[in-house]
Parts: C-alpha cells; structure tokens; sequence
C-alpha cells in the first residue's frame, strides 16, 4: 500500500509541479499541527519528534512557495 501512495504522490507532483508539493506540504502541515495540540509528541515519520516533522514540512511549503513566485519577480 505504501508503494501505491508514493507511486500516486510522486506522480502528482510531476504532473503538477511545485503547486502538489505546496498543497501536500500545507496538509501535512495541518494535520501535524492540530495533532500536535491533541497532545502527540511522537510520530511513526523517520524523524519522530513532531516538532522537526512540523519544521521540515515547513520548509518544503516554503521552497515550493519560492519555486512558485521566484521566476515571476523582475530581474
């Protein structure tokens, strides 16, 4: 199953570009986030600590961000 998932986001990101990898990073994000408050301090993800799970996923929304507006600011 998990193979299924990688193979589905991988292949959205390719077709959609930094606009997948914004909203995937922003859900996961949010989903962290609110989990988080609920009091979850551990995840299952390779990193553990959710607030390093948060800090990552933070930065890939961010260089997507930047990949989304960096070429369209003037030189």
């Amino acid at each position: 199953m998990k193979l299924c998932v990688y193979a589905t986001v991988a292949l959205l990101a390719w077709l959609f570009g930094a606009w997948a990898v914004l909203a995937f990073a922003v859900l996961g994000v949010a989903g962290y986030w609110r989990a988080r408050r609920a009091g979850l301090t551990k995840s299952k993800c390779y990193l553990r600590d959710t607030r390093l799970v948060l800090a990552y996923l933070g930065l890939i929304a961010l260089a997507a961000a930047a990949a989304l507006v960096l070429p369209h600011l003037p030189r």
